[in-house]
């Protein structure tokens, strides 16, 4: 038995060419709805966002026939406001970009990478990061010592060596060798040629593994009797607190 046009489902009106859509567009982006025009969807022709659009449709569509794309649609608005009026946001800037790289939204990306926000993430920390041995395995390193040493605990804390130079990493193997604890459990950060310092080192650490969600702290660490040298030049500990 056919089915008269006017009883169809929304959802199954969009298989067809999306030249026979209409111009107005409904979206369903994470849960978030908006209206907009094709047009406006596909105002870059290069970008993710106007493949999806064009030519036999590439998405599902949800129980009220609106287009669905599996992405946080909060921040969605930003890009629909670019793609509209141009206008780069300025709020949310690393949520936007991160939207913008996904849809391929080329001259967003690069506005965006002009922002301080994200300039300074790219050009300045990043590149610093990127000239400190193992920087990403040893945050890793980090939080797989901390849960190990988390039971039953309310707090539990890391040592940290932290060098700039090879002279230092030199006479912080010398003091390690002296440190009353075991050598495996000690992370070490460094040495690393660049202008940042070791408390611009020891923030990074602290950002980078707060933005994993762990709420951390550190101070120096004073080491006990028989140390060569005074353990605040090297050593610190991080405290991750669970509760």
């Amino acid at each position: 038995m056919s089915i008269s046009s006017e009883h169809k489902p929304l959802g199954k009106q969009v298989t067809g060419s999306l030249h026979m859509l209409s111009p107005i567009v409904e979206l369903n982006v994470g849960g978030e709805m908006y209206t907009t025009t094709l047009s406006t969807l596909k105002k870059h022709p290069g970008s993710k966002l106007a493949e999806m659009f064009t030519g036999q449709p590439k998405l599902r569509t949800d129980s009220e026939g609106r287009f669905f794309i599996d992405r946080p649609g909060t921040h969605f608005k930003y890009i629909l406001e670019y793609l509209r009026s141009n206008q780069v946001p300025t709020q949310c800037i690393q949520d936007v970009y991160k939207e913008a790289l996904f849809y391929d939204i080329e001259p967003l990306i690069k506005q965006l990478e002009d922002s301080p926000q994200i300039f300074g993430e790219l050009v300045a920390r990043r590149q610093f990061l990127a000239r400190v041995p193992n920087y990403s395995e040893n945050i890793e390193l980090m939080i797989r010592i901390a849960r190990a040493e988390a039971v039953a605990s309310r707090q539990s804390g890391v040592i940290v060596c932290v060098v700039r130079t090879e002279e230092d990493a030199a006479r912080c193997q010398d003091a390690l060798d002296s440190l009353d604890t075991d050598k495996k459990s000690v992370v070490k950060f460094g040495p690393w040629k660049a202008v940042p310092s070791i408390s611009d080192l020891l923030d990074c650490i602290q950002m980078d593994v707060e933005a994993k969600g762990y709420k951390i702290s550190f101070q120096p660490h004073v080491a006990e009797k028989g140390f060569r040298f005074k353990s605040h030049d090297f050593f610190y500990k991080f405290l991750f607190t669970w509760w």
